[in-house]
């Protein structure tokens, strides 16, 4: 009978504890990673709504409330609403669109970049999580501009991404039995520089001026290479190649992200090395005169929903690789 009750005030006790999540937006790609990685888990309640309430405003609101945490996956201006309807002060959201990368009070989903940033993601109440192409951007160079580089170099990054991260419309234009053939090469877009993400990589890496931003889909579901070339002339007097890489060793040490020396096999580079996962490899690449900066990861993993699984790690007290696939 003791061994009864002790089970059963421990079952009662992990209850207490257990945390109420709520994903608003669920029916999307990043959404549908993000409960893949916590179903199962037995230190969280997902809330969920059934399909007949999933877009009622009510009810969106009662969960968003209800919840201790709550991730929006949401496009902007739905992000932007859906924030302002949380009142609980205990509830923690991490919004995965763009609408809060910049915004003043909400705190830059990326514990790599410091430990000074990852204590402040444990206590954070509003976390914006990093997404995609700028994500590499701002992860390269966040540290070497304040030592190797001027704030006021100019810089390019060259992104190449699966189909996946255009979303649903995207996923459905190239698995349409009858597609345009346009889909069967790499195509180029935001071709007037004016991507979204810009503003976001000038502002978290601390560069004097926005990067030309070269964003490139092609024919593969998920994965995502980003590219930033170099040349030796930019760092500062006396700095080369081989101090660029010990930078990246000493920030990029695991477990999520880490710096490796190896590419491919035969040479190569492939964009799909990660997907399906959530961690990031980062490599610099080339000679002493011209250098390539690159990572490799999955766009929908440590570009998204990866990320946004570690911010509610750190938030919640749990370790911080928990449901992470990596």
């Amino acid at each position: 009978m003791y061994i009864i009750a002790n089970k059963a005030r421990w079952a009662a006790w992990e209850g207490i504890c257990m945390k109420k999540v709520f994903i608003d937006g669920n029916a999307g790609t990043t959404g549908l990673r993000i409960f893949d990685r916590l179903h199962g888990r037995t230190d969280i309640q997902l809330l969920t709504l059934p399909e007949s309430e999933r877009k009622l405003e009510s009810s969106r609101k009662r969960l968003l409330n209800e919840a201790d945490v709550v991730f929006l996956c949401l496009p902007d201006d739905a992000a932007r609403e859906a924030a302002s309807w949380v009142e609980n002060p205990d509830t923690v959201v991490l919004d995965t669109s763009t609408a809060h990368r910049t915004a003043p009070g909400w705190c830059y989903g990326f514990p790599e970049l410091s430990p000074v940033q990852e204590a402040r993601l444990r206590q954070a109440k509003r976390i914006a999580v990093p997404e995609k192409g700028a994500t590499a951007m701002k992860r390269r160079w966040k540290r070497i501009s304040a030592g190797l580089l001027a704030p006021d170099v100019l810089l390019s990054c060259y992104s190449l991404t699966g189909y996946s991260g255009g979303g649903k419309k995207m996923i459905a234009e190239y698995r349409a039995p009858e597609r345009s053939p346009l889909l069967n090469a790499p195509r180029q877009y935001a071709l007037g520089q004016t991507h979204k993400h810009l503003q976001e990589m000038k502002a978290v890496t601390g560069l004097a001026s926005e990067p030309v931003f070269c964003p490139v889909v092609a024919d593969f579901y998920s994965g995502m290479q980003v590219t930033v070339p170099l040349f030796a002339g930019w760092l500062k007097p006396g700095a080369g190649m081989e101090e660029v890489k010990n930078a990246y060793k000493a920030l990029y040490t695991g477990p999520v992200v880490s710096y490796t020396d190896a590419a491919d096999e035969g040479g190569f580079l492939s964009a799909a090395a990660q997907s399906g996962l959530d961690s990031m490899k980062i490599t610099v690449a080339g000679n002493e005169q011209r250098m390539l900066l690159l990572a490799v990861y999955d766009n929908l993993g440590k570009g998204a929903s990866g990320a946004a699984v570690e911010c509610m790690n750190l938030v919640t007290g749990a370790e911080k690789t928990l449901g992470l696939e990596l």
